[in-house]
C-alpha cells in the first residue's frame, strides 16, 4: 500500500511580525480611502439646511420664521442675506443659521419675556459634562455622542466634543482622521499627562465647522494615559491632581467658553474612563436591547460601582445630576427586543430615556463615509426613511437637552 503523503507543518510568522504588517496595510489603506473621501486639502463642510430644519432649531413655526428672515433683509442695518436653493427656495448655511440665532436673540431682549435663540449658560448655571458610555462596542456610543454635540452647537450652546477613545471614531466623524491629522500631544493626553511635555488645555482644542462647537481628538496616544499612571501613582508627586481628577482639572481651565462638554468614552474601564466618570455631571449609557449586551451591561455597572466607591475612598467627587439608559439600535417591529425594553424599563423606570435610537439604514449608510445626519444629503436615501431617523435622533436629543434645562432651572 501507498503511503499517504503528510501535508507539510504550518509554519507560521512571528505573532508580532503577522500585527505589525497588517497594521501597516490597514493604515496605508484607511489613509488612502480618507484621502478619496477628503482629499489632503479639503476641510469637513456641513450641508445647507431648509427653512424647516432651522425653523426647529430655534423653536418657531416656519411661516414665522419667513417672515422674521424677510424683515431682516429689508434692514440696512445687517448683512443677513441667504441664498436660494433648488425651487428658488431660502437655504441655510450653518453660519447664516448662527448669524440669525444671534439677530434673532437681540429683536427680543426688550421684550417681557424673552426668548432665549442664543443659550448661553448665565450665572449660577454649572458646566454640564455628560459622559457617554458603554462597555460593549458596536452600542452607538460614538453616533450618540457625535449627534448629541452638534445638535446642541445647532441648537445655540457652547459645546465641547472629547474624543475620549484611542479608536477615536468621534474624531473621524469630524473629519479629522487619527492617524494623518492628529499629531504627538495633539489629543486630552497632552494635557493631562504626567511629565514635564504637557500641554495647556487650549492648545488641543480645535475648531469644527458648525460655530460654537469645538473638538479634542482622539488617536492611539490616549493608551499612554493607562501605560503611565500606575507609575505616577507610585511616586505621589506632591501638588499633582491624581488620575480621576485631571480630566475634571483641564475642564476647568476652559469650562467659561463652554456651556456643555460631551466626552465619548472608551469602551473599558480603565483610568481615563474613572477620570471621565469623576469628571462627569452626568452620564449617558447606551443599550443595545439583545440580551447579550444586557449582560455585558451588568458587568460594566457592578464593576463600575466597585470601583467607583474605591476613588470616593480616597476623595474623589460625586457631581452627577443624572445618569440614563438610552435604547440604541432599537428595531420597533422586533419582538425580542420589545420584550428587552420593557425589561429594562421595568426595572430601572424613569432612569431608562422616553426615546430610543431607532436602527436605521440613513444612520449606518452615513457613517460609511464617516458622516452624521445633519451632514449627510437627504435625498441620498428615500424621504420616508431619512426623515424617520431624524427625528428619532431630534427627540433623543431634545429630551436630553430637557435635562440640561432642568439642572440649570430654565423652563
Amino acid at each position: 500500500m501507498a503511503k499517504s503523503k503528510q501535508a507539510p507543518a504550518l509554519k507560521a510568522s512571528p505573532l508580532r511580525e503577522v500585527v505589525r504588517r497588517h497594521s501597516n496595510t490597514l493604515s496605508k489603506q484607511l489613509q488612502a480611502h480618507q484621502t478619496k473621501i477628503f482629499p489632503p486639502l479639503a476641510r469637513k463642510t456641513i450641508r445647507n439646511f431648509t427653512p424647516a430644519e432651522v425653523a426647529k432649531f430655534f423653536g418657531l413655526a416656519e411661516g414665522y420664521l419667513r417672515t422674521v428672515v424677510a424683515d431682516l433683509e429689508a434692514r440696512d442695518d445687517n448683512d443677513f442675506k441667504p441664498v436660494t436653493g433648488p425651487g428658488n427656495r431660502r437655504v441655510y448655511s450653518v453660519d447664516d443659521v448662527a448669524k440669525l440665532r444671534k439677530l434673532l436673540d437681540e429683536t427680543t431682549r426688550g421684550a417681557r419675556v424673552p426668548r432665549r435663540y442664543v443659550q448661553n449658560r448665565t450665572e449660577g448655571e454649572d458646566l454640564q459634562v455628560i459622559a457617554v458610555m458603554n462597555f460593549k462596542g458596536g452600542s452607538g456610543k460614538t453616533t450618540t455622542a457625535a449627534h448629541l454635540a452638534q445638535y446642541l452647537g445647532l441648537r445655540g450652546y457652547r459645546v465641547l466634543a472629547i474624543d475620549l477613545d484611542p479608536q477615536a471614531s468621534l474624531s473621524a466623524l469630524f473629519g479629522t482622521q487619527p492617524e494623518v491629522d492628529v499629531g504627538e500631544n495633539e489629543t486630552i493626553y497632552g494635557a493631562i499627562r504626567y511629565d514635564d511635555e504637557r500641554r495647556s488645555m487650549r492648545d488641543v482644542i480645535r475648531k469644527t465647522y458648525i460655530p460654537g462647537l469645538d473638538l479634542i481628538p482622539g488617536n492611539i496616544e490616549l493608551m499612554e494615559f493607562e501605560h503611565t499612571t500606575p507609575k505616577a501613582l507610585m511616586q505621589k508627586r506632591p501638588n499633582e491632581p491624581i488620575f480621576f481628577a485631571r480630566i475634571q482639572t483641564v475642564i476647568e481651565e476652559v469650562g467659561d467658553d463652554y456651556d456643555v462638554v460631551v466626552i465619548d468614552c472608551p469602551p473599558q474601564l480603565g483610568f481615563l474612563t474613572m477620570s471621565a466618570l469623576t469628571a462627569a455631571t452626568s452620564v449617558l449609557i447606551t443599550v443595545h436591547p439583545q440580551m447579550l449586551d444586557v449582560m455585558s451591561m451588568n458587568q460594566f455597572l457592578a464593576m463600575t460601582s466597585d470601583l467607583l466607591d474605591e476613588i470616593a475612598s480616597v476623595g474623589a467627587d460625586d457631581r452627577n445630576n443624572w445618569m440614563r439608559f438610552l435604547i440604541t439600535r432599537f428595531e420597533p417591529t422586533d419582538g425580542p427586543q420589545n420584550q428587552m425594553v420593557a425589561l429594562l424599563r421595568s426595572m430601572f423606570n424613569d432612569d431608562v430615556m422616553v426615546n430610543s435610537m431607532l436602527k436605521s439604514t440613513a444612520i449606518s449608510d452615513a457613517g460609511l463615509t464617516n458622516q452624521t445626519l445633519f451632514e449627510v444629503e437627504r435625498g441620498q436615501f428615500t424621504r420616508t426613511t431619512y426623515d424617520r431617523a431624524l427625528e428619532s435622533m431630534n427627540n433623543v436629543n431634545a429630551e436630553i437637552e430637557g435635562l440640561i434645562k432642568q439642572v440649570w432651572g430654565r423652563s
